[in-house]
């Protein structure tokens, strides 16, 4: 058994972690309008976190082929689809929205598993939870009085995240476990959440490369003269910002980035998937929640029960998937 202080040290850094960042993130995105180069700046954060510990032995690097690399690249460009896509659909629209959609993620799982050989099955109750999570995030879309009411872009984005990070749990799931057996290869839940960083920042430059790299300069001073007239307009500071307030949240948000994922992946470490997935689709709760109350993201009745029933076919839907795999044992 896993240390109890130490599982509920791991959720409570997870879990602040990843409030803090969806907190500072969404600052970033409205600070700025180039996400595609905040999702980068965010991972180099990381990046520089693990060299500061690999570099003076910290903690020991891992030690893999090119051809290790090359194996995990596919692997690494789903994580930055997922993490690219998660920061665009923030900056398109309300944190609580995002979230919501992104309780969606079990269902592009679910599919992937049997589109993408080799074919997995579910319990015929964990499919049936999947219609669940899909009625509460369609609840969650019809405002009171006005019908359907969606954010296309932030939907659209976060479905995208949703479906890279179902590709990246299919995909890499063998190739990681390969790994992390091989002793010598260095590759603990901290490693391995670490190479992944470095190849996303890889494919996420790409990304910046193509969309908004020959524009940063204007957009940036665009940004800046923003914050400078809503100081102005505003003698009490609220909307108020400039460069150092831009910059302070782009880096706040990739500390905490990387802070929650090397947790999280170090608890499902200790005590699988399962749990972690559980206890993941806790964790929206708290960050709808906070998120809505820090921005004044107002959320309807129909939102909330919306939310509430997806977020509970999540957890309801893990549950069920595990019984499953504990019958087939």
């Amino acid at each position: 058994m896993a240390n109890t202080t130490k599982l509920v040290l791991l959720v409570a850094g997870w879990y602040i972690g990843n409030t803090l960042y969806n907190i500072y993130n969404k600052k970033a995105c409205n600070n700025i309008h180039a996400h595609w180069s905040v999702a980068f700046a965010q991972l180099v954060v990381g990046v520089i976190w693990c060299a500061m510990l690999w570099i003076p032995g910290i903690r020991k690097a891992p030690n893999l082929t090119a051809g290790d690399w090359l194996s995990l690249a596919p692997i690494g460009l789903f994580a930055a689809a997922a993490h690219g896509g998660s920061v665009l659909a923030m900056g398109a629209g309300a944190v609580s929205f995002a979230q919501i959609v992104k309780a969606c993620e079990p269902v592009f799982a679910a599919l992937i598993g049997i589109v993408v050989p080799p074919i997995e099955t579910k319990p015929a109750l964990a499919y049936m939870m999947l219609l669940v999570i899909v009625g509460g995030v369609g609840l969650a879309c019809v405002k009171e009085g006005k019908g359907v009411e969606i954010n296309v872009f932030a939907f659209g984005w976060a479905s995208f995240a949703n479906l890279a990070a179902a590709l990246k749990g299919k995909l890499g799931k063998d190739q990681t476990h390969k790994l992390k057996a091989d002793k010598s290869k260095n590759m603990d839940a901290a490693n391995t959440y670490a190479v992944m960083n470095i190849l996303s920042a890889l494919w996420t430059f790409i990304a910046v490369a193509s969309t908004e790299l020959s524009t940063i300069q204007d957009t940036w001073n665009h940004a800046v003269a923003d914050g400078a007239a809503a100081c102005k307009k505003d003698m009490n500071g609220k909307g108020c910002f400039g460069a150092s307030d831009i910059i302070l949240n782009i880096t706040l948000s990739g500390v905490f980035f990387y802070l929650y994922n090397e947790l999280a992946f170090a608890f499902t470490a200790e005590v699988g998937a399962v749990t972690s997935s559980v206890l993941n689709t806790l964790k929206r709760v708290i960050i709808i929640v906070v998120t809505a109350i820090i921005f004044g993201e107002a959320m309807d009745r129909n939102a909330m029960i919306g939310s509430a029933v997806a977020i509970a076919g999540t957890m309801f839907y893990s549950l069920a998937e595990s019984a499953g795999k504990q019958k087939k044992h």
